[in-house]
């Protein structure tokens, strides 16, 4: 579903990511993990198709995303800062969302009205963007990205302002996409997000993929029990003395 072949991203003259070989399989939930500046949001506007790569090639779907547009109809994004029209009502930016990907008017009703009540926004439908807070256009990004049913949905820090109920509704909203054939990669900071939801972790570093498995896999490379302990044993050059 997601292959990528000697990725590389450079911005002047800093290598933001470099010779990245991912190959997620469909119905995967890959988590990247990384210190601050690793690269992991590069990467996935890279894979987005909103960053073009300094090297390398990217597939999704098995089609080559720089040179093919239509394969982006296939992919949801939802970026860390929610990018939403302020002076569209949620309702009209939902409505926009959907045409933008072509979902058939009845089904995108029912679709609309749906999230709209599981993410307990119905009552605030008809509220201006610009009106609301981070948490509830968080949860509009969501839905938006929900209703054309993307194949591969890509996260930047997911749960970002947050109410519990909402995050708990989206970890089961993300597990059934994966569980449907779909495939999630998720790029965040909080690990136990990670050690609930992944089938595979990976972790990079200065650009640099450095290592990747399931938590039991990554346990017995590094020798360490917690994600916690993986993640500072394989980004810390001095763990052992930390």
């Amino acid at each position: 579903m997601i292959k990528t072949s000697g990725l590389a991203k450079k911005f002047d003259s800093v290598w933001a990511v470099r010779e990245l070989n991912l190959d997620i399989k469909k119905g995967c939930f890959y988590c990247l993990l990384g210190p601050n500046g690793a690269g992991k949001t590069t990467t996935l506007r890279l894979l987005a198709g909103l960053l073009k790569p300094t090297q390398g090639k990217i597939y999704i779907l098995g089609q080559d995303i720089t040179s093919s547009s239509e394969v982006k109809k296939f992919i949801g994004f939802i970026p860390d800062t929610p990018f939403l029209y302020e002076n569209l009502t949620i309702e009209e930016f939902l409505e926009f969302a959907g045409a933008i990907f072509q979902v058939e008017k009845n089904i995108l009703r029912k679709k609309i009205d749906y999230y709209l009540d599981i993410f307990k926004l119905s009552q605030l439908k008809n509220i201006l963007i610009r009106e609301c807070s981070h948490g509830i256009k968080q949860r509009v990004v969501y839905i938006s990205n929900f209703l054309h049913d993307p194949q591969v949905l890509l996260i930047d820090e997911p749960l970002v302002g947050l109410d519990p109920y909402s995050i708990t509704l989206i970890k089961r909203l993300l597990k059934e996409y994966t569980h449907k054939g779909s495939t999630v990669l998720m790029s965040t900071h909080i690990l136990n997000i990670a050690e609930e939801l992944a089938d595979i972790i990976g972790i990079i570093d200065k650009g640099s993929l450095i290592s990747q498995g399931t938590l039991s896999q990554l346990r017995e490379k590094t020798s360490q029990k917690s994600l916690e302990e993986i993640f500072l044993k394989l980004t810390i050059s001095d763990y052992g003395n930390y």
